[in-house]
């Protein structure tokens, strides 16, 4: 899986090769585009579901991973690229 964010397979927080888990960014009913677009992350098991600290129950760290994708879209696209993918902004909330 191709990602915008990382050109290695290993965990964005961490660093670590092991046990990593593919996170699709923008979930629910923006998986599919996440899939599209590179919207995608690798993070460590804990990191990804397997832990309290884990983007799936850290909203400050779930956001952040947001805020950065959006981040790197718009180096190459427009603000309003984004929103018609996604259909939010996460660089005003």
């Amino acid at each position: 899986m191709k990602s915008i964010m990382q050109t290695e397979k290993k965990c964005y927080v961490t660093g670590s090769t092991n046990g990593i888990h593919c996170h699709h960014i923008y979930g629910g009913k923006n998986r599919k585009i996440s899939d599209q677009n590179g919207f995608t992350v690798w993070l460590r098991s804990d990191w990804h579901n397997m832990a309290d600290y884990g983007v799936h129950f850290n909203k400050e760290l779930d956001l952040h991973l947001k805020q950065e994708c959006q981040r790197k879209y718009e180096e190459s696209h427009t603000r309003e690229e984004f929103m018609a993918l996604i259909g939010k902004n996460y660089l005003e909330v």
